[in-house]
């Protein structure tokens, strides 16, 4: 519902439609006061799959601009930077269709860029080029890690490549100001921001990329809402540099700090050491490998291995206050960027999902395997962590090798694939499909998820120390998903280590709300992995007894 503040009337959204999923207004033109508000509305399992337009003051009933019936896309609806035009985007997981319309214009009809073709993905920007309207359009059509074309806007398809095809680098987005294209990148497993200018002649000058002072600093950029802004948003940081925020001048590439995230407590950046290191998988694979730690520790040491490894999610290098707490009670901190993440470009992805799923655990536990030959750590002193698709392979890892870790802290984990991807009905299965293939179209899918699923696997064995967390009301991963596993491995494994398992009763996918409610809870799982990676000093983790208390 939208409420007219001018005059205080009410808007609806169509009856046939369940509720608003994300309302965005667009301008008439360039300094003019919105008229005309587009919105999506969601089916039945919560996919954005219309889009409407509604005149406000003109009395009528919203106008439905564009359906998608096919259930595995979901659309959105934007303008442009420069807010010469309206953009309607329908993407599924590997497929993507963009449609464009004048902003200018409140009764426009959209026009599609480019038909969708399975299996290719593109995105559209519009700049300015010598006076001329041009879509800037970033693909993979041939080009894996993708490519970035533009093209006149009244002919999409007649193109002119401007970046080529690398195997080494990963193009992420192109932005256009006035005068400058900003691509976003990532090479060697770390995201990256290049500037490029754009003559009067429509000429492209020479790339230029924002260089920071640490070998692992995540650039980003910030929000750039104005088409002809003088000045640049990014930010940056690292797991031991605080999130800074500056505004570059695009004229002189004069770089001004804005703000730092404040870190109490006296904290020192070089009292921690951050590093790359690289492992090798079973294939001979090089897997990057992000480590943290004070510099005044001893090893080997308790570490603590993180991984998630799906849907091309970077796991970039972060600042995290909370963090702290783990590195100066003599932690190590590890990032195991596995295939089926986008760290490495799309083909890391690639050879991490369907068929290849498997690639994603076996790399966890050759770096797991690394840390402990290297001497940073050792078997009993190493736990693990993961949530969701992340929880999945905590669970794949805790059947395949439970001598490596001794304990694993699985949050809302996915650890009952099979059953859940053979249910369309569920809110996310039909668009999972593309992430782990169809069970029920498919033998080969179905013996393949069979043969690695957690639950179907958990047999007779030895188990590390297990936590799981899960929350009631969780519609990604429900609840039941790791009630079942922990019962399993409690009836199954032969080993005297506790299997615990705590269910919020208040929350969903993202853990319990508020931020003190939160720190308790972050405060209870570093407490466990504190006492079950170094019980000498912090024992009683693996206690039945663990009653969420912070360790001294």
């Amino acid at each position: 519902m939208t409420n007219d503040i001018p005059c205080g009337s009410r808007i609806y959204a169509p009856e046939n439609s369940t509720r608003t999923r994300s309302p965005g207004s667009e301008r008439e033109s360039p300094g003019q006061l919105t008229t005309t508000v587009y919105y999506t509305t969601v089916d039945a399992a919560w996919r954005p799959d219309t889009v409407w337009r509604y005149r406000l003051g003109s009395g009528e009933s919203s106008e439905r601009v564009y359906h998608e019936a096919d259930d595995r896309f979901w659309l959105a609806v934007g303008r442009t930077r420069s807010n010469a035009y309206l953009l309607i985007a329908a993407g599924s997981s590997i497929t993507s269709e963009v449609r464009y319309a004048h902003a200018a214009d409140p009764t426009a009809q959209f026009s599609v860029v480019l038909p969708r073709r399975d299996g290719v993905e593109y995105s559209v920007e519009h700049a300015v080029i010598a006076g001329q309207d041009r879509f800037l359009i970033l693909h993979n059509d041939g080009a894996v890690n993708f490519t970035l074309v533009e093209a006149p806007v009244e002919d999409p398809a007649r193109q002119r490549t401007l970046i080529a095809h690398r195997d080494d680098v990963r193009l992420d987005a192109v932005d256009a100001l006035a005068g400058h294209l900003v691509v976003s990148y990532r090479r060697e497993a770390l995201p990256r921001v290049q500037l490029w200018p754009i003559g009067p002649d429509g000429n492209y000058g020479e790339p230029e990329e924002i260089s920071f002072d640490s070998e692992l600093m995540s650039a980003g950029l910030g929000p750039n809402p104005n088409w002809d802004s003088p000045k640049l948003r990014v930010g940056a940081g690292s797991f031991v540099t605080p999130v800074r925020i500056y505004d570059i001048d695009l004229v002189t590439g004069e770089r001004t700090l804005l703000k730092e995230q404040p870190v109490l407590g006296g904290y020192r950046r070089e009292d921690y050491v951050e590093r790359r290191d690289w492992a090798y998988g079973d294939d001979g694979t090089r897997i990057p490998v992000s480590i943290v730690h004070r510099a005044d520790i001893e090893f080997p040491a308790p570490a603590l291995i993180y991984g998630y490894g799906a849907y091309e999610i970077c796991e970039d290098p972060r600042f995290s206050i909370a963090r702290l707490s783990l590195l100066d009670r003599g932690m190590v901190f590890v990032v195991a960027h596995v295939r089926g993440g986008g760290e490495m470009g799309r083909l890391w992805y690639e050879n991490g999902k369907l068929l290849d799923k498997k690639n994603t655990f076996t790399d966890f536990i050759a770096v797991a395997r690394h840390l402990v030959d290297t001497g940073l750590t050792s078997q009993q002193q190493l736990v693990a962590l993961g949530g969701s698709a992340g929880g999945l392979l905590m669970g794949a890892v805790a059947n395949m090798a439970p001598d490596l870790f001794a304990g694993i802290l699985a949050q809302v984990p996915f650890v009952d694939p099979l059953t859940t991807i053979l249910d369309p009905s569920l809110p996310l299965t039909v668009t999972e499909w593309d992430e782990w293939g169809n069970p029920l179209n498919d033998s080969d899918v179905y013996a393949y998820v069979k043969s690695y699923s957690p639950y179907e696997n958990v047999t007779a064995q030895k188990y590390p120390a297990i936590l799981a967390m899960t929350s009631l009301n969780d519609t990604r991963v429900y609840y039941v998903e790791p009630a079942k596993w922990v019962a399993a491995l409690r009836h199954a494994k032969t080993d005297g280590n506790s299997v615990l398992l705590k269910t919020q009763m208040h929350a969903g996918h993202g853990g319990i709300s508020g931020r003190y409610e939160r720190w308790k809870e972050t405060a209870f799982q570093y407490g466990w992995l504190l006492a079950t990676a170094d019980s000498d000093r912090y024992g009683g983790g693996q206690g039945n007894d663990l009653d969420g208390a912070a360790p001294a």
